[in-house]
């Protein structure tokens, strides 16, 4: 079941996941794996600091990021920017940061997307960016969840539908 808890400015999920850390970090990095839990139109990532992402979604277009922090297999920070093929910049992308912590026989993860507040956007804007994030970490986090609970963590065939 996934954790809903939401504060003015910041996005907060977290879910348990009936897996080691080590596949759950496969699954949250590889850009096979992403494509199936989160960015269905495909992802490319240059896992280091200062490394570009890109996630792509047919409805929403591309969304650029750039990797922030990277600490394997527990931490993964990175900005992302909120309007499809811009690059993030300071008041134009919010700060997303995974933390997996063993827990058990599997894994706690938790995500939290901030800086919605601080972006140049009318509120109207903002609020939509919020409730959008709150739907799509819920559900993406959910999707990671079924993906990393698998016998094995190795990338999905091209062209795989995802589990939910």
């Amino acid at each position: 079941m996934v954790r809903d808890r939401t504060v003015p400015d910041l996005i907060d999920r977290e879910v348990y996941v009936p897996a080691p850390t080590d596949r759950v970090w496969r699954v949250l990095t590889v850009a096979e794996h992403i494509r199936v839990w989160y960015a269905f139109g495909g992802a490319e990532v240059d896992l280091r600091p200062g490394g570009a992402l890109r996630f792509r979604w047919d409805e929403r277009g591309e969304f650029h990021g750039r990797v922030e922090l990277v600490e394997p297999p527990s931490r993964l920070s990175f900005r992302m920017a909120a309007k499809p093929d811009a690059q993030p910049g300071a008041d134009d992308s919010t700060l997303v940061d995974f933390r997996l912590s063993p827990e058990g026989e599997g894994t706690r993860v938790t995500v939290e997307e901030s800086g919605i507040a601080g972006l140049d956007a009318s509120d109207e804007e903002k609020d939509r960016h919020a409730e959008y994030a709150r739907m799509a970490w819920t559900a993406a986090l959910e999707e990671l969840c079924a993906i990393a609970a698998a016998t094995h963590a190795d990338p999905p065939p091209p062209g795989a539908a995802s589990h939910v």
